[in-house]
């Protein structure tokens, strides 16, 4: 682990909350700005409103007409999680409000590319469809749109990436992120995005005597809200309240085994106790597993084990999905390996001026499906922007970009874009993550020019590693049951940090296990009371044979194992003392 500079957030001034609420929990819901007891609501009701969003009532007529015409409705998803759950939660809700043809279509991301391409237009003209949606993508489609106008196929855009100078003409854009939108929630998912214009259809519907004409039960929305919380943790969004409530909900159907039976397989793949499921269960068990099938082979997998309601057929699948899982790690394993190797050989480390700010990396071996892994675990280590290029077909190069705090890197690579026309064929994403194309000739070029803009980003002070704590934990608080606290008292995730804890300890054993993982024995030192902790993926290498105390990075969780629950400590850092 590379020495990381440890800052402690600091609680909101101010704040009111419950005085019946753990002190604790009243320390760390403060940290993250939350000030009132309304904050922590995290029932449907407190959902903001779909009429906030701009063109709704035009996107809800347009899909309302379909509905009654009995019209083609095409789904037309992008190739990641985030993507396939907004693809299912799609043909799910719409075939059980009434939509008799509804089918999806996800681009196989090596041979299509990102997005509603005029080739995905072309394939999805095969089945003749009055009308596509796009989800999780489109707002940069814009040869794409104008293609499906030519076809006579009507277009709804879905979508929650950032938009750029031009729109596409579609016949309706839904967008929490479209110039002057009032929808409250700018984080929502792309799976939010097309929830919220199911739940306007519904009312829609509703108003119009949909139901009761055409003796159909009216869908209680709520039963998909698993789906859009896997969605909505898997795409790394931040969870504002908005995105708790969605999460929580979601989490909360799981628990009590009213998840879609995909879900259910994915999650038990990954050994995960559905009574206890967090959001980091969703993200590190569920969501790499739905992801390889777009990273490695096609997302229709992923899409068809959402869609299985027969459990047989979803094990199946999802075991399918676990294969990719395990071949999408030894290959990311692997590029990591070259990666660092090739830095190593330049001679470059975390602290070393000469490292790029902005760092580009390719290696002719890469994966094109695994480079944004790639960008993110070199990110971590590095503590600076990072894109991971592989080759592409006919000369060009497919990155996937990174960033940390200070750097917004869809905002950094459009400025590249305005300093340098044409230096990159696309480009698109978030403040976190972007995805873009270029000439491989151009690849020098351009990582030039990339850390030339993340110069005027970030100064060198902000290259040193930060890790954020909730401070030091009072030796009362170090047992299961604030362990067991903290786990329910989320969801946590991104902009919503899980919480973390700095503080000294004596060392008292160590010892490698599993897969290169770091055992520990601690003690607090005050009260000799004996802790267990382990460090993943952590050899323990930079601590001397003698060391006595440590200085770690923590957090509290609970290790089960044959039935028994125990406090263990995972630790994020740690540094001789």
């Amino acid at each position: 682990m590379n020495p990381r500079r440890i800052e402690r957030r600091v609680p909101a001034a101010g704040a009111r909350l419950p005085e019946s609420l753990h002190p604790l929990l009243q320390h760390i819901y403060a940290a993250r700005q939350i000030h009132t007891e309304a904050d922590l609501d995290n029932t449907l009701t407190a959902l903001h409103d779909f009429h906030a969003f701009s063109n709704m009532d035009k996107a809800v007529t347009l899909l309302a007409g379909c509905l009654e015409q009995q019209q083609r409705i095409l789904i037309v998803g992008d190739f990641d999680a985030d993507g396939a759950t907004s693809s299912a939660l799609g043909v799910r809700a719409l075939r059980r409000l009434g939509a008799t043809q509804v089918d999806y279509l996800v681009p196989n991301r090596f041979k299509y590319g990102y997005g509603l391409t005029p080739e995905i237009v072309a394939l999805a003209a095969q089945r003749e469809p009055d009308l596509i949606i796009t989800v999780d993508n489109g707002i940069s489609s814009l040869e794409g749109v104008q293609a499906a106008r030519r076809a006579g196929i009507r277009v709804l855009v879905t979508d929650h990436h950032l938009p750029g100078a031009e729109l596409p003409a579609a016949d309706a854009i839904l967008n929490p992120n479209l110039p002057g939108d009032a929808f409250p929630s700018k984080n929502l998912a792309g799976v939010g995005v097309m929830f919220y214009l199911l739940l306007a259809l519904r009312a829609h519907l509703r108003s119009e005597n949909w139901f009761t004409t055409r003796d159909i039960q009216e869908p209680n929305l709520a039963e998909y809200l698993d789906i859009v919380a896997l969605g909505t943790v898997a795409d790394l969004v931040p969870l504002d309240h908005n995105n708790r409530v969605l999460v929580y909900q979601g989490l909360a159907r799981i628990r009590a085994a009213r998840c879609v039976p995909g879900i259910q397989a994915l999650l038990e793949l990954g050994k995960r106790n559905l009574q206890r499921l967090t959001a980091a269960d969703l993200g590190f068990a569920a969501a790499p597993r739905l992801n390889a099938a777009g990273r490695l082979t096609d997302m229709s997998l992923g899409i068809e084990c959402l869609l299985a309601d027969d459990p047989s057929r979803a094990r199946e699948l999802a075991a399918r999905l676990d294969e990719l899982n395990h071949e999408r790690r030894d290959i990311e394993a692997r590029m990591q390996d070259d990666a660092l190797r090739a830095l190593g050989n330049l001679g470059f480390n975390a602290t070393d001026p000469a490292l790029p700010f902005g760092l580009c990396l390719f290696n002719e071996e890469w994966h094109q499906g695994v480079v944004g892994l790639v960008a993110s675990r070199i990110k971590d280590r590095m503590h600076r922007p990072v894109i991971a290029f592989a080759r592409a077909e006919d000369g060009m190069l497919k990155g996937s970009a990174r960033s940390v705090k200070g750097v917004h890197i869809r905002d950094a690579l459009e400025a590249v874009s305005t300093r340098h026309p044409g230096l990159m064929a696309k480009f698109g994403g978030h403040a976190m993550a972007a995805g873009l194309t270029l000439a491989a000739d151009d690849f020098k070029p351009f990582a030039e020019a990339f850390d030339t803009e993340v110069r005027r980003w970030l100064s060198a002070e902000n290259l040193a590693g930060i890790m954020h704590t909730d401070g030091e934990l009072a030796p009362e608080f170090l047992t299961l049951e604030c362990a067991e606290l903290l786990r329910q008292a989320g969801p946590w995730g991104q902009g919503f940090p899980e919480p973390s804890f700095d503080g000294v300890f004596r060392l008292l054993e160590r010892r490698i296990v599993g897969s290169g993982h770091l055992k520990l024995a601690l003690a607090e030192p005050a009260t000799g009371l004996r802790l267990e902790a382990i460090a993943f993926h952590e050899s323990g290498e930079h601590l001397p044979p003698d060391c006595r105390q440590v200085r770690i990075v923590y957090r509290p969780d609970v290790n089960e194992y044959r039935g028994e629950r125990r406090l263990q400590l995972l630790v994020d850092s740690i540094e001789p003392v």
